[in-house]
């Protein structure tokens, strides 16, 4: 069961959106830390980070902006408005159940910013007896990560559900840039970060068909970077999130879902340059109606959504505010499924915008099925982009995205095969333009919507069950996201990536390798060399409730970029115990 691509609860055959959905028996497997390095080994997915983990980092969805790509924990949007992007890094893996990843754009549902895709980690829920976890590590760089958790469930009709999680990690790091970041950036020394979580979520049955809910996150980060030698340059940031939420069965045929939440995204910095204070903060009152017509499903989402900014960069900026309104309805008839979609967002800075979408779906049998659609997306213009002194222009539109894809999917419970084509054109790209382009008084520069992206490819994914306990799985993207105007390829991006992975499971002992590829990249006008990776992870049962688990990244010390002039982790080790993991 899915969520993401409709807001609501449906089976993975019946999602029109091309999703990947990364199981809580996955992340565990993998052995990673990182959310940035799970997502890196994800189809459609490809990553920049500015060092080693803690650093910042960015995250693409076929091929778009780190910027047009929305984050969503339980629910709730967060990312920063200054810059448009989520905080990465700060983002804790280790209270993760599970994620889901909607690649290409889901503006009906979500509004600004969704062009490239969504994705959305659901943080881990309770049921059943009372269940207590912990896990300890150490690794490479000084990497020392332990968690704990405590969950469960009360019994009979007015069921209470409770889970608690907290972590700490930590490490000594390397140098987050190479000496070909020059003089006045590189710093040969180790930057290590340290991150502190703690998150939770509670919900009470009222009666049947009635809960009412609260989740929070709260994760702090400090990571060490570079601004030159002889600096100890830090940044601070904060991901904290919080909703409340009543879910309510009001008729046989109505649902409805009432939740309020608030986000905040907040960084400090400390540089050889200077200091920044970022803090964003971002209040959405959100109402979703779901009526069922037979066969067919109806659904009306009204939302409010407040953002407010205070900034050291920016100095005093307005509150702005979107009023939205969506409706949503999917037919089914036989093998036939048909959904259509229309939101519109009333932004008081950039005023009212519509989007659309149209799907179709057919079923050849129970395994193999065929989905087509198109959708019109958009991203706001960020903070800086209207408002940053001498750079920000307060007239500037949003971007406007049209996409159209097709895909064959094939699922019989033992193999797996997705092929999709996408073509995403986005115009009244937002780019850094000269003094000249600018209007008058921009003596360095401006933000301007001038150029036009195409964002197109086909992306691949297959995957079988071996026997003898091992499975076989890899996927691939052939891409070529450019720049229109400058007939460029966008930065930071290849035009080929992708994962081959064999797992075997026998008994206490699971064993998994995994090749991550990519090739060339450019960044400004260096071109950053493609990599191959191996990565290898191992977990043994040892009885009782306990686990080992470890991995090995980058075997063969692969030395490659994912920036210009940052380092990246050379060959690493990682390895720990668990307890009360299933």
């Amino acid at each position: 069961m899915v969520v993401t691509a409709t807001r609501t609860p449906q089976k993975a055959g019946d999602v029109l959106s091309d999703t990947v959905v990364i199981s809580a028996e996955q992340i565990a497997q993998s052995g990673q830390t990182s959310l940035v390095d799970l997502l890196q080994q994800q189809r459609g997915v490809e990553i920049a980070r500015n060092g080693g983990a803690g650093t910042t980092a960015s995250v693409f969805l076929r091929g778009s902006n780190s910027n047009q790509v929305v984050l969503l924990i339980d629910g709730v949007r967060s990312a920063s408005s200054t810059t448009g992007q989520p905080i990465w890094s700060t983002v804790p893996l280790s209270d993760i159940d599970h994620i889901e990843i909607v690649l290409g754009p889901l503006a009906t549902m979500y509004g600004a910013d969704a062009v490239g895709g969504v994705i959305q980690v659901f943080t881990k829920k309770g049921s059943g007896a009372p269940h207590l976890s912990f896990s300890v590590g150490a690794g490479t760089y000084g990497e020392q990560v332990e968690t704990a958790s405590v969950s469960g469930s009360t019994g009979g009709g007015h069921a209470v559900r409770y889970s608690l999680n907290a972590s700490h990690e930590k490490a000594d790091g390397f140098s987050a840039t190479l000496p070909s970041a020059g003089p006045f950036s590189y710093d040969p020394d180790k930057d290590g970060y340290e991150k502190k979580s703690i998150g939770g979520q509670f919900s009470w049955n009222l009666a049947k068909g009635h809960e009412i809910g609260f989740s929070f996150l709260n994760s702090h980060n400090e990571a060490q970077f570079d601004t030159g030698p002889s600096f100890d340059a830090r940044d601070t940031s904060d991901v904290n999130t919080y909703s409340v939420y009543s879910r309510n069965q009001l008729t046989s045929a109505w649902s409805s879902l009432l939740q309020l939440s608030r986000s905040y995204s907040n960084d400090h910095s400390v540089a050889s340059y200077g200091t920044s204070t970022i803090d964003s903060r971002q209040d959405l009152i959100s109402w979703q109606n779901d009526f069922k017509l037979n066969a067919d499903q109806l659904q009306v989402i009204l939302e409010h959504r407040k953002e407010e900014v205070s900034s050291t960069d920016i100095g005093p900026t307005p509150d702005r505010t979107t009023d939205s309104v969506a409706l949503a309805y999917q037919h089914r008839e036989g093998a036939h499924l048909v959904s259509a979609s229309v939101r519109n967002d009333d932004n008081s800075d950039y005023g009212n915008h519509t989007t659309a979408s149209a799907g179709y779906g057919y079923s050849f049998t129970n395994a193999l099925r065929f989905a087509a659609s198109y959708g019109t997306s958009f991203r706001a213009p960020t903070y800086n982009e209207l408002f940053y002194p001498g750079f920000g222009v307060p007239t500037n539109k949003p971007e406007k995205g049209r996409n159209a894809e097709i895909g064959l999917h094939y699922d019989d419970g033992k193999s797996t095969f997705d092929a999709v084509y996408y073509h995403n054109r986005v115009s009244d790209l937002l780019i850094n333009a000269s003094a000249a382009e600018c209007p008058p008084g921009y003596t360095f520069g401006c933000a301007k919507n001038v150029e036009d992206a195409l964002l197109e490819g086909v992306s691949l994914a297959a995957g079988t069950k071996l026997g003898s306990g091992f499975s076989l799985r890899g996927s691939l993207d052939l891409q070529n996201p450019r720049d229109e105007t400058t007939d460029k390829l966008l930065d930071r991006r290849a035009r080929q990536h992708g994962t081959i992975g064999l797992d075997y499971a026998e008994g206490p002992f699971a064993f998994g390798a995994d090749i991550v590829y990519s090739s060339y990249r450019m960044d400004d006008e260096t071109r950053l060399g493609g990599y191959t990776l191996l990565n290898l992870h191992a977990t043994y049962a040892l009885g009782g409730h306990w686990q080992l688990f470890g991995r090995w990244n980058n075997v063969f010390d692969k030395f490659y970029e994912l920036a210009e002039g940052y380092q990246t982790p050379g060959s690493n080790v990682f390895v720990g115990v668990r307890y009360g993991f299933n």
